[in-house]
């Protein structure tokens, strides 16, 4: 359903009537296109204290009085008075950053057993996330924490990106480098050649997902219940992949999908959900039972019969999808949130192990409002609260959580583990 109020705030009546009246003025955002696949302009590169990054060489950047893009290395930044070093980079410049822009800060890890380091990098945290909510103009703020700008290089580049549009006020943990695959032979098809399997892939955000991944030069598998086949082929026919017909729910779905995929699967991509919507006080037990048997224990059983099996390559990517429902919780949703909540705990204590032995990560992306045919059901009061309840004051799409998705199976994310990044365009709901 299109955004009537974002349209009207881009017409001169609009922009005059809503700067009186103070309401929101979302700016449209700019997505990857084909023809526009990079922000465009130059990225400014500062720093505040002392880097502790070796190389940024591959951010391009340049000097500009209107940067498309501000990245602080703050990595170096140990204690209070350091602090005031962000200010005085940052204070000159944020206003020049163009429309649809980006600031990203870089930041360390807590040093253990130096607290004042670790306030310091804390502080961070909530200095980008208030930037987030005031800078405006569909511009993003995030801050990534890493000890290796090679090992991030697949997370900045995305983050730098129009891949990212929806994506603001995120904390990211970027591990050390590892020696996982070479870098792909075609950077504008970094998964050719690998297998990803996407549940719930024949409308909506699975569909738009599927499709990110098979523009990436992935063979996707189309899994949704039976019901949804014709849909599911459909799909799978276009994208030049093949469709399974499969209840998630059912004991032996983690076996049929490694019998569909003999030779494996590189990206598993839990992304069929239900939502059963009551509050508790009228929620009978069967409405509570199958949101958590399809939002959460399927992922659980099919995830460990299929990695007990070795049916995720080494190298491989898992990628849940959790929910700001499960962050912040929702009248009349305690079984989705749960369930939502759920995955959130599967990814954190999952993905150490999953890495250490079979050399796979797992990570989890956490959508807000986005434009669905489910979200243009809701009542026209709770749709625009929806909308304009975070810091770009609009919905995001589909294709927003399929480009996060994407960056998180890319073959060089090896060092992004254990993550849940919410694309909500920094939702006013939840940390």
């Amino acid at each position: 359903m299109a955004d009537r109020y974002l349209s009207f705030t881009g017409t001169a009546p609009g922009r005059f009537l809503t700067r009186r009246l103070g309401l929101p003025q979302p700016a449209p955002l700019r997505r990857w296109s084909p023809e526009r696949p990079a922000l465009e302009g130059e990225v400014l590169l500062l720093t505040a204290g002392t880097s502790e990054l070796d190389d940024l060489s591959f951010l391009r950047t340049g000097a500009s009085d209107r940067p498309a893009a501000v990245v602080l290395d703050a990595t170096g930044v140990r204690d209070v008075a350091a602090l005031a070093e962000v200010h005085a980079a940052l204070h000159p410049v944020v206003r020049s950053v163009t429309a649809g822009g980006r600031v990203l800060v870089l930041g360390s890890p807590a040093a253990a057993g130096d607290h004042h380091q670790a306030a310091a990098q804390q502080a961070l945290e909530g200095f980008t996330r208030s930037l987030g909510k005031e800078i405006g103009r569909g511009r993003t703020v995030n801050l990534v924490r890493l000890t290796d700008a090679r090992a991030a290089e697949s997370t900045l580049r995305f983050l730098l990106s129009p891949k990212s549009a929806y994506v603001s006020g995120q904390v990211i943990d970027v591990g050390p480098g590892d020696d996982g695959p070479a870098a792909p032979a075609d950077p504008a098809r970094p998964l050719a050649g690998r297998t990803a399997l996407v549940t719930g892939g024949a409308r909506g955000i699975g569909e738009a997902v599927a499709e990110t991944l098979a523009r990436d030069g992935a063979h996707v598998v189309v899994l949704d219940v039976p019901a949804a086949e014709a849909d599911a082929r459909r799909v799978a026919e276009r994208l030049g992949g093949t469709a399974l017909a499969l209840d998630i729910t059912a004991a032996d779905a983690g076996g049929r999908i490694a019998a569909t995929v003999p030779d494996g699967l590189d990206v598993l991509v839990h992304n069929a959900g239900i939502t059963r919507d009551r509050r508790l006080v009228n929620m009978p037990a069967d409405r509570w039972s199958s949101v958590l048997d399809v939002n959460l224990a399927s992922v659980l059983r099919t995830t460990d019969a299929l990695l007990t099996a070795g049916a995720v390559r080494t190298g491989g990517r898992i990628v849940a999808t959790a929910s700001i429902a499960g962050l912040a919780g929702n009248a009349g949703q305690t079984n989705y949130a749960a369930s939502k909540a759920g995955i959130v705990g599967l990814v954190r204590a999952l993905a150490p192990r999953a890495r250490a032995e079979h050399g796979v990560t797992v990570n989890a992306v956490a959508p807000g409002f986005i434009e669905t045919k489910m979200t243009a059901a809701v009542p026209l009061f709770i749709r625009e609260a929806g909308r304009r309840m975070n810091s770009l004051a609009q919905g995001g799409l589909p294709v927003d959580v399929a480009e996060t998705t994407a960056w998180l199976a890319h073959p060089a994310s090896g060092a992004v583990n254990g993550q849940v990044v919410r694309v909500c365009g920094q939702s006013l709901l939840g940390a």
